[in-house]
């Protein structure tokens, strides 16, 4: 396919990414209309969940009007009871008090070390290892898909609150999954076959500029196994400038179009959490830009209290997703680590949230799937609430799986409206979960 690079007249203007910290956080959580000690309670939190967000979010995306109530604040700012109230007041006195730095670390820490900040086996169950030695950045959970985290990706345009990778971005070298060394990762594709498709992710591969994402593709490229390349990103929805007028917008997009030009499959993961993000043109603009690219757009989130467990919200998203020519792909659980209690929903409504946005949507919107836990055996989705045999029960189903053979497979689970995550769950009609024996 032959890109036709800026050439169109519509390119928006150039803007020049701004970054927002936690040094940042007191002033806008002040824009945000919060009194002194909410905004020390909410800086609390930030030294146990990182915060990062940028001009974009924050100029064009936030209602400041409507904060600290508006779904775009809730899903980058840190809020107060995202964590429980004495841990919240013990990090708000070492703040007020000017603790030492070292001191405010450890009982961050302490608070960290509770939240799972592995969660699904992530550390001790899918890192492989290559002659002998474990791959630094790299996971191989399912037999055809590998997972690679580039060392220079290791962070986003903006951090959602909710993520599920909060611990790539603490600075706490034991708990970050960072690797570069290609050679290395493709010996080992080599010698398993089976790969078909390697994930980028992170953080976020797309903040790396495009000359050290094509250092990382394109060696892959050489590769006959390889029949798909994917990229996990929040950036259409945090800086799709990265696509229309950064400096090297025109050379990522040629690397995309080089990977579909080798035969490959590229699919651009993107990670749209409400549809506010899908809304300004110039989101409009980089997703034309890649898709002319050949590349596929496949759109996911995961289901968040307070930012859009609203079916009318997922309608809008899938069916606007499909607009654009997007393919609507997941909706996730959100997962059993961080804030959980803080964002989860139970898995009834969200069953009850996916069913009905589900059906408002064509037939082209119903390539998604969900809602959908990405556990330790694999990707259990929730088929729906049934009863048999004069049970209420879940009928579940692994859209993938740890063991191969179980992919497809239905099950059940007795009925808990409060459950919010497999583990949540006990086994209908059988003594155990068909994963229970294998994971």
């Amino acid at each position: 396919m032959t890109l036709a690079i800026g050439t169109t007249a519509t390119r928006a203007p150039s803007r020049k990414f701004q970054v927002y910290t936690s040094k940042h956080l007191d002033g806008l959580l002040a824009r945000a209309g919060l009194a002194e000690r909410e905004r020390l309670a909410a800086r609390a939190v930030a030294t146990v969940l990182p915060f990062r967000t940028n001009n974009y979010v924050v100029d064009e995306l936030i209602d400041w009007d409507a904060a600290p109530d508006d779904p775009i604040y809730r899903l980058t700012f840190p809020q107060e009871d995202m964590l429980p109230e004495d841990e919240v007041k013990h990090l708000a006195d070492l703040l007020r008090h000017e603790a030492p730095l070292a001191e405010q670390n450890r009982a961050a820490n302490r608070v960290r070390a509770r939240l799972n900040p592995h969660p699904a086996g992530q550390l001790q169950l899918n890192v492989p290892s290559h002659d002998d030695e474990q791959l630094a950045g790299v996971q191989h959970k399912y037999d055809e898909t590998v997972l690679f985290f580039p060392k220079q990706g290791q962070t986003c345009h903006a951090y959602c609150t909710y993520c599920f990778r909060w611990a790539q971005f603490i600075g706490e070298p034991d708990l970050k999954m960072a690797g570069e060394d290609v050679d290395r990762l493709r010996d080992y594709l080599l010698k398993h076959p089976r790969v078909t498709s390697v994930l980028f992710t992170g953080g976020d591969p797309m903040i790396m500029t495009a000359h050290v994402l094509r250092r990382y593709i394109e060696p892959l490229l050489e590769l006959d196994q390889i029949e798909s390349i994917r990229i996990g990103t929040k950036s259409l929805a945090y800086w799709p400038y990265k696509f229309t007028t950064d400096n090297d917008a025109d050379e990522t997009l040629r690397l995309f179009s080089d990977v579909v030009s080798s035969g490959r499959n590229l699919a651009f993961m993107a990670h749209f959490s409400h549809p506010r993000e899908l809304e300004l043109p110039i989101v409009g603009e980089a997703v034309r830009r890649i898709r002319e690219t050949g590349a596929v757009i496949r759109t996911q989130a995961p289901l968040i209290r307070s930012i859009n467990d609203d079916p009318a919200l997922w309608e809008s998203m899938w069916r606007t997703q499909t607009a654009m020519g997007m393919v609507p792909y997941y909706m996730f659980v959100e997962r059993d680590t961080g804030p959980q209690d803080y964002f989860a929903v139970p898995l009834a409504r969200a069953y009850d949230i996916f069913r009905t946005a589900y059906q408002n949507v064509s037939g082209l919107a119903r390539t998604v799937r969900g809602p959908s836990m990405s556990a330790t055996p694999g990707k259990v989705c929730v088929d729906g609430v049934v009863e048999l045999f004069g049970e209420q029960v879940f009928a579940l189903r692994l859209l993938q799986a740890r063991n191969a053979e179980l992919v497809g497979k239905p099950f059940y689970a007795k009925y808990d409206p409060t459950a919010v995550w497999v583990d949540d769950l006990k086994p209908a009609f059988a003594d155990q979960f068909p994963f229970d024996s294998s994971q």
